[in-house]
């Protein structure tokens, strides 16, 4: 073995076995506190924070080194021996022949299906359901929406109009540009709705930052529960909806939730908040108020 006149013996930190190395990596490695290795492996081997496991896998029994982040209750070497053991725990529910048919909605025939929100057997029948449907002219949609307006006393959302939603989007090429086709200011649409808000005015004088929350103020005012708007959270910025009983609990309207990520982490900051102070907080979400509002499971029980 060819060595330089440099090298001196010495042992390597991790596996203890002697080597060579050149003095002044071994002065450089002292100086600045590293220890000497005899190959890469021994010092990605001390390095190592995890453990070896053996695989719970019966029929494996293979050893396995798993990082200390991904250590978990049942540790198996591969998705294969783990699949394996928990099919056997637990098996899988037997699915009876009956529950494998449907009923056609169109031509109200059983068919099999392993989905079972499908409802239609074939692309014919598909085909059939959509020329049974009603057909509007532009100025019929026109006039629905009008209608509704009056009748609302304000502009429709869209989740209150799924009869007519997707004939106004094929039509006019969104509902937004309905709207506006039908001489309304049209709300907050997906892409500047975190942007730019329309306003909307409450029947108490509440200024909201939308119709959906109008609907919410407007219906504590017909039950008679006293409430607050914009009321704040302790120690922070972030300010709440509304409050309630003379402010020992909170009430929010999530609208966007799962449509923005920076929404979704404000919704998680604003209930950690509300745990850590033992405060009360009834979240409320588009379907509790669309299309019809049902919140009294939620505030007049709490």
């Amino acid at each position: 073995m060819n060595l330089s006149p440099g090298a001196i013996k010495i042992r390597c930190h991790n596996c203890k076995l002697p080597f060579y190395r050149e003095l002044r990596w071994v002065k450089y490695n002292i100086k600045i506190n590293n220890n000497n290795y005899c190959s890469k492996n021994c010092g990605f081997d001390i390095r190592k924070t995890g453990k070896i496991f053996k695989c719970e896998n019966v029929l494996c029994s293979k050893k396995f080194y798993r990082a200390k982040n991904n250590i978990s209750p049942h540790n198996y070497c591969s998705q294969s021996c783990g699949a394996t053991v928990n099919n056997k725990k637990f098996p899988k529910r037997l699915i009876s022949e009956e529950d494998r048919y449907n009923v056609c909605q169109q031509c109200k025939l059983r068919f099999f299906t392993n989905w079972k929100k499908k409802k239609l057997c074939s692309p014919k029948c598909y085909s059939l359901l959509r020329k049974d449907r009603k057909k509007y002219t532009e100025e019929e949609l026109l006039k629905i929406i009008k209608l509704s307006f009056k009748k609302l006393g304000r502009v429709p959302a869209k989740r209150e109009m799924k009869d007519i939603l997707g004939v106004c989007t094929n039509t006019f090429g969104s509902w937004n540009k309905a709207i506006e086709a039908s001489g309304l200011v049209p709300n907050r649409s997906h892409d500047n709705r975190m942007y730019k808000r329309s306003m909307a005015k409450a029947a108490d004088g509440h200024i909201c930052d939308s119709i959906s929350e109008a609907i919410i103020d407007n219906w504590l005012t017909e039950h008679r529960i006293t409430h607050e708007k914009g009321v704040s959270y302790p120690k922070t910025n972030h300010k709440a909806d509304w409050a309630i009983k003379n402010g020992k609990v909170l009430v929010e309207y999530f609208g966007l939730t799962k449509d923005s990520p920076r929404y979704d982490r404000d919704t998680r900051r604003k209930k950690n908040i509300c745990r850590r102070n033992n405060i009360k907080l009834i979240a409320i979400y588009p379907e509790d108020i669309y299309p019809r509002p049902n919140l009294g499971n939620k505030l007049l029980t709490n």
